[in-house]
């Protein structure tokens, strides 16, 4: 389903969008040196809860899991770049760590990932890989407007993710969102442009780059949900929900601190 948001709905969908950046935000602050993955998830349930929304998550039972997810938060340390499952962890310097969340609110859900090193140990490679998928987030972000196609946006976010040198899986990729999590349309992260999709107005789309360092290889975790580099090797993801607009897109998920 390709739902088209009226401009009641969009007005909620910013409103969401705000707070899974703040929630985001929050988590980022206070994912520390010794902080545990269980503890990032019962501050999330707390702040979802406290906020009057649901999350998209502790139900979900997609084919590609294994029964409810269970939790209200992705948490992917290193290796780990999708559906990660908090679990009894505690993060040690240098980390890589991956925040993805996705709740509803007023019957209108957004999502938005976030990757960052835990510490003060910042290895060049881990920060270079979080830099190439926020910089194919911005590149896919603009290729984005009324009359634009989903294969301008999938070709934008792939040549910056190509030229950085990353292997692209296309398994797993952004997606339509609204009334619910996961809708149509598909958004690859490597594409041909002027393919797929006619953008209009009042879509709102999950843009999801993701990248693993030397491997387009996924391997599930045992816990059923974690998808994992084959290789073991680090990985990062960034996303946003954005709304296509008459002049554009608009980032519903951008940080306080970032907007203009």
């Amino acid at each position: 389903m390709i739902e088209i948001l009226n401009p009641t709905l969009l007005a909620r969908a910013k409103d969401t969008g705000a707070l899974v950046a703040d929630i985001l935000q929050t988590l980022k602050s206070r994912s520390t040196i010794g902080t545990n993955l269980l503890d990032i998830d019962r501050w999330a349930e707390t702040m979802i809860v406290e906020a009057g929304a649901l999350s998209c998550y502790v139900d979900y039972a997609p084919s590609f899991g294994r029964g409810p997810f269970g939790h209200y938060i992705c948490t992917a340390v290193n290796d780990a770049v999708l559906h990660g499952r908090p679990y009894d962890y505690t993060l040690a310097d240098g980390d890589l760590l991956t925040l993805d969340l996705a709740v509803s609110k007023c019957g209108v859900a957004a999502d938005a990932a976030i990757s960052f090193i835990v510490g003060d140990a910042k290895p060049p490679e881990s920060v270079a890989m979080i830099s190439a998928t926020e910089r194919a987030l911005a590149a896919g972000i603009a290729a984005a407007g009324p009359g634009a196609r989903i294969g301008d946006i999938s070709h934008a976010i792939g040549t910056v993710l190509s030229e950085a040198g990353y292997p692209i899986n296309t398994e797993f990729g952004g997606h339509g969102i609204g009334s619910t999590m996961h809708q149509d349309p598909h958004v690859s992260n490597t594409g041909r442009p002027g393919r797929g999709y006619k953008l209009r107005p009042g879509l709102l789309l999950a843009l999801e780059p993701w990248v693993m360092a030397d491997t387009a290889e996924l391997v599930t975790d045992a816990d059923g949900w974690t998808l994992r580099s084959a290789t073991g090797c680090r990985t990062a993801h960034s996303e946003h929900t954005i709304a296509i607009t008459d002049d554009g897109a608009e980032i519903l998920t951008l940080p306080k601190q970032a907007q203009p």
